[in-house]
């Protein structure tokens, strides 16, 4: 069950980073601060899997995790704004 459930998942993981990085391409976005905490979040999913791989669901892992959200968030402010087209 857990080869199944975190095959699962990578492939999941491996969807999202594709479709990730294809809208950025898209819509013209460059540079590593924009990026941020769409990188922070995916480190919390595999730190995560790791920990799970390991049985290692400890106090470490969540401070990881806390400290990976946290990034995420503070990055947030360099996030393109989205535009709104009327009609």
């Amino acid at each position: 069950m857990k080869i199944l459930l975190s095959s699962l998942f990578l492939l999941g993981l491996f969807v999202s980073v594709a479709v990730f990085v294809h809208k950025r391409k898209k819509a013209g976005v460059k540079g590593w601060k924009t990026a941020l905490t769409s990188i922070c979040f995916y480190a919390i999913a595999v730190l995560n899997l790791v920990a799970y791989w390991l049985d290692g669901l400890g106090i470490i892992s969540w401070v990881l995790t806390i400290f990976l959200l946290m990034l995420g968030a503070y990055y947030t402010r360099y996030m393109p704004a989205a535009s709104q087209s009327s009609g």
